[in-house]
């Protein structure tokens, strides 16, 4: 039977204690550890080989490799890159955009309606652009010295309204262009050719419809006021011809006390005719009128104050009109 003195009898009868038996398990499981470290060890060399190992490629194998590569890089979506790059930075400009204030956009707005309107009215394309990218390039200045002025000056808000300002006139302005509305159109230059003989004269409008007779007295573009003696908006003629007709009919056969037509106008638009009432003015409509002594409305253009207090009038005047002199 054993003592608790921790010794073992074995069945050759040598002993052996028990720290004899566990100093040879962890000499055992060193050993082991070991063997493994260097499997793996040389498992990594086999898989990463050193190029000082003398491994040679074949110049086919080469040829092989530097093809792979040109056809991974020719395969490549070069301008699918691009536009998402574009797309990126967009994004990021437009999240980044800083808001003006409604006060600084409505000064703004004055600012360049009042360059436009110092512009001739037919300035071309490119004189307008040059109106405004001057205009923005003084406002930039300005903005950017009030920046300077400020920057002694406890004045946070000021100092950030100035700053947003520059930002915007410098780095966004094709954003603050689009928010106040700005829009000019791209300038087409047509080149006319005159094909004209010298001493040739310009060749005169002509109306739809049979000719209009000299009795007629017929003015292109011309819209002449009166009393109504037939509405046109219920009195449609084919040609300016047949209206002046109409009225001089109407005078026949007027009775005694009756008005006498003696001014027609006409429509000759197929889009119709501007008039300053609430009505729609189409075309062919026949307007039989008299007034002792005939006025004209409107002639040849409507002008600039005019259809600055009506939006809706076009440049040049639509109607056709005569006045029928008496006869003795």
């Amino acid at each position: 039977m054993a003592r608790g003195g921790g010794e073992y009898n074995g069945g050759g009868g040598g002993v052996l204690s028990y720290k004899r038996i566990t100093l040879l398990v962890c000499l055992i499981n060193i050993l082991i550890a070991l063997f493994v470290l260097r499997f793996l060890y040389a498992s990594s060399l086999h898989i990463y080989p050193n190029h000082d190992n003398g491994v040679k490629y074949t110049a086919d194998e080469i040829r092989r490799m530097e093809e792979s590569v040109r056809i991974r890089r020719s395969k490549e979506p070069v301008e699918l890159v691009r536009l998402v790059k574009k797309m990126k930075h967009d994004v990021a400009t437009a999240e980044s955009y800083t808001e003006l204030s409604p006060n600084v956009k409505g000064k703004l707005i004055d600012e360049i309606l009042e360059v436009l309107k110092r512009v001739e009215e037919k300035s071309n394309v490119t004189l307008l652009r040059e109106a405004v990218e001057t205009w923005r390039n003084e406002k930039l200045k300005e903005a950017k010295k009030l920046t300077r002025e400020q920057n002694g000056v406890n004045s946070t808000m000021i100092q950030e309204e100035e700053g947003m300002l520059v930002r915007a006139l410098e780095l966004e302005w094709d954003v603050l262009s689009e928010e106040i509305g700005l829009w000019l159109p791209a300038e087409v230059n047509n080149e006319v050719h005159d094909d004209k003989r010298e001493g040739e004269e310009e060749p005169e409008e002509v109306l739809a419809g049979r000719p209009v007779p000299s009795v007629c007295n017929a003015e292109l573009h011309t819209d002449y006021g009166g009393a109504a003696v037939r509405w046109g908006l219920t009195h449609h003629k084919e040609s300016a011809a047949d209206c002046c007709q109409a009225c001089l009919d109407q005078a026949k056969r007027a009775k005694p006390g009756e008005m006498r037509c003696n001014i027609w106008v006409y429509c000759p638009s197929e889009f119709g005719c501007y008039s300053p009432d609430i009505y729609q003015h189409k075309h062919q409509e026949c307007w039989l009128k008299y007034a002792e002594q005939p006025k004209e409305n409107f002639k040849d253009r409507y002008s600039e104050s005019y259809r600055n207090n009506h939006p809706k009038a076009p440049t040049i005047v639509p109607w056709v009109s005569g006045v029928i002199t008496a006869r003795g």
